[in-house]
């Protein structure tokens, strides 16, 4: 079956960066297309940014500039860097596959947190 383990969250001051990871397995990687959400306390899980199997990639309007999406098809694994963090950033971090029949699976989150 899909699996999808993050790493990469943890604390960093505002205007700081981290690199977000999504590993997955169970599935040809290279045909999915891939994503991050990320949920803050009490609000609803938003879309962060995508990136399709042919490597084009989208982003919410907040981050762009700021987040990157890139993803490894050879390692199976799909990154995030963020830059210029912001402290509405702080949230709990999905990554999220979507295969070619339109299935999609989720990671079971990383967190992070931006504070001064």
């Amino acid at each position: 079956q899909v699996q999808l383990v993050e790493s990469g969250g943890g604390s960093v001051q505002p205007g700081g960066s981290l690199r977000l990871s999504c590993e997955a397995s169970g599935y040809i990687f290279s045909l999915a297309t891939m994503g991050w959400y990320r949920q803050a306390p009490g609000k609803e899980r938003e879309l962060v940014a995508t990136i399709t199997s042919g490597g084009t990639s989208s982003y919410e309007d907040s981050v762009k500039g700021r987040f990157t999406i890139s993803r490894d098809n050879a390692e199976k694994t799909v990154h995030l860097q963020m830059n210029m963090l912001k402290s509405e950033g702080a949230a709990v971090y999905y990554c999220r596959m979507e295969t070619l029949r339109g299935r999609t699976y989720w990671g079971q989150g990383t967190q992070v947190n931006v504070s001064s």
